[in-house]
């Protein structure tokens, strides 16, 4: 990347890592589960960095870490496609002159899969058509550098709590869910869930392109661990992939081994 873009002090860069507990509200997000029908998500405050200058990583997980953040950090695009797919990342920050792969082309990869982790996009491309083309390669927010971090810290928060209010419409290929009507359609075509399939369904739509693991759906649909063994879950799943799964040429859920499930396309 170019290192006369970086938002440091020593590089004429603005990055305050001082605030004020007035321009700082600490962010907690963590896992919310409903008793009824819909509205189950996994949700946290881990953010995955993707960047591969050294510098820019240490001052963001050094500001992002005092506001209570967990960071993980990609050096290379490859790398963070690699992380991202494994999941449970409550915002993206991207940087775009990344090797290997570029971060346009990291939010084209990562959408295609149905992820739908935000992106926050942050580079010294700050040109309209550098902006136009962020967003439409699916970045959620887009900022320049240089930046202050408080302002960075206010566009995390709007990130998460986009990502805490449930969509009534949820959707992965043809597969789609309305939550307001509690009906699944593929292809167009309805398909007849039980309460805790559909409620299953949902954990994993909500969480498109991310591992969830079983103990997550257990907490999630039944509220408490021991309210089912977890290897019951997979008799679950066996039903789901019957329905949705067995008459469609494109299967959606997806079994990692030793983890849980995930739905993406395979």
């Amino acid at each position: 990347m170019d290192a006369a873009g970086i938002a440091i002090q020593s590089h004429n860069v603005d990055v305050r890592l001082q605030t004020s507990n007035e321009a700082i509200r600490r962010v907690s997000c963590e896992f919310h589960a409903a008793d009824h029908f819909g509205q189950a998500t996994v949700m946290n405050n881990k953010i995955l960095v993707v960047e591969d200058d050294a510098e820019m990583v240490r001052v963001l997980r050094q500001g992002l870490e005092q506001e209570e953040y967990r960071v993980m950090v990609a050096q290379t695009g490859p790398q963070g496609l690699d992380m991202a797919g494994r999941g449970g990342f409550g915002v993206i920050i991207l940087d775009v002159m990344l090797p290997a792969l570029d971060g346009y082309s990291f939010a084209r990869s990562i959408r295609s899969t149905g992820d739908c982790t935000p992106i926050l996009m942050l580079t010294a491309l700050d040109a309209v058509p550098d902006i136009v083309t962020g967003l439409d390669a699916g970045a959620d927010d887009y900022l320049a550098k240089p930046f202050s971090f408080p302002e960075l810290l206010a566009r995390l928060r709007s990130l998460l709590r986009r990502g805490l209010a449930p969509a009534r419409s949820l959707m992965l290929c043809d597969l789609e869910m309305d939550t307001a009507s509690h009906t699944v359609t593929r292809g167009g075509e309805g398909i007849l869930l039980t309460k805790t399939e559909y409620l299953l369904l949902e954990v994993l739509m909500r969480n498109a392109g991310h591992v969830v693991s079983r103990e997550e759906m257990v907490k999630a649909v039944w509220g408490k661990p021991s309210a089912i063994e977890q290897s019951g879950i997979d008799s679950y799943i066996k039903a789901l992939r019957d329905k949705i799964d067995q008459p469609s040429a494109v299967k959606l859920i997806q079994t990692v081994r030793g983890f849980g499930y995930k739905l993406t396309p395979h």
